[in-house]
């Protein structure tokens, strides 16, 4: 296990590096950001001193090393266009992004798990009909969903609001129904790929043998699904659950947008309108850490469940 974590670790380690460089060199080959912070109108000379000002005049290799090099100390800058501090910006959208994505992905989790699990059980027209609203979970653009949603929660019944977010230290009822929409919107695709995986490892653990024989000596189906079935079936599974928050995380981005909601995404799309070069690479940097970070969860919880992974 110890030699697993290690493995992982190290490739996290990688994964943040190259992340961080591609994005660096990439936002490099933007157009003058001196052009997007200072206007059309700004003059050559106006340009050059915003750019020495920024230390863009410098190459490119130095630059991501000195901001390498303070980011691992905790120092993201400081954003070209407010002047605020990055890691401060950062710290107060991420609250919102992670409420978002973090709920989405339990009610992707419930619902999906659930559904898989009936389907595999009952079998039968049971079956064929959560394989069908999975491809119409797949097939339903989440555009389209947040707009019907929209239209009847918060237009027609006016049971829920339309955009906006309530911190959930200032009211956790408000904060709940601020995150209803946005969440519904974004978990439809989510419970139909874990609900199918669901559904599928379940039903492949029933057909083995061991399974078989324990149903013929009497076991109730309950205890054989809980001890035996599930914790077979849940290592593929919570791979998908895995997969579904980094998925929901970028869904999220787009989200926020839609629902005005101030996480992330707002500042990322903010940021890159504007040619904010701190800020887009802090907002890469602090989603990537939480992408690893997740894998890193996921595969030591599949370790724990089936010893053999933890043995590759």
């Amino acid at each position: 296990m110890i030699t697993f974590l290690t493995r992982r670790l190290i490739s996290a380690v990688a994964l943040l590096l190259v992340v961080s460089a591609l994005t660096f060199f990439l936002m490099d080959l933007l157009p003058d950001p001196g052009r997007g912070i200072l206007g059309v109108s700004a003059t050559d000379e106006q340009l050059a001193s915003k750019r020495r000002e920024l230390g863009l005049d410098r190459p490119v290799v130095p630059r991501y090393l000195d901001w390498l090099w303070a980011a691992l100390r905790g120092d993201l800058g400081t954003s070209w266009t407010t002047g605020l501090d990055v890691a401060d910006s950062i710290g107060t959208k991420l609250p919102v992004t992670l409420s978002l994505t973090l709920t989405a992905t339990v009610v992707c989790a419930l619902f999906g798990i659930a559904l898989g699990l009936f389907a595999a059980i009952r079998r039968g027209i049971v079956d064929r009909s959560v394989h069908v609203l999975a491809v119409a979970g797949f097939a339903i653009p989440g555009l389209w969903v947040g707009i019907l949603l929209v239209a009847l929660f918060a237009v027609r019944l006016d049971w829920l609001p339309a955009t906006g977010y309530v911190p959930l230290a200032e009211s956790p009822v408000d904060w709940a129904r601020s995150l209803v929409l946005p969440v519904a919107t974004i978990a439809v695709s989510g419970i139909a790929a874990i609900a199918q995986q669901t559904r599928n490892a379940v039903a492949t653990v029933l057909e083995r043998d061991y399974v078989r024989t324990l149903r013929s000596r009497g076991l109730p189906l309950r205890r054989v699904l809980l001890v035996h079935v599930l914790r077979n079936a849940t290592p593929p599974a919570l791979t998908v659950v895995g997969l579904q928050f980094i998925g929901l995380l970028g869904g999220a981005l787009v989200i926020e947008q839609i629902f005005a909601l101030p996480g992330l995404g707002s500042l990322a799309i903010g940021a890159t309108s504007q040619s904010d070069v701190p800020t887009v690479q802090g907002v890469v940097l602090v989603s990537v850490c939480v992408v690893v970070s997740v894998n890193l969860v996921v595969d030591l919880a599949t370790g724990v469940l089936d010893p053999k992974v933890g043995m590759r």
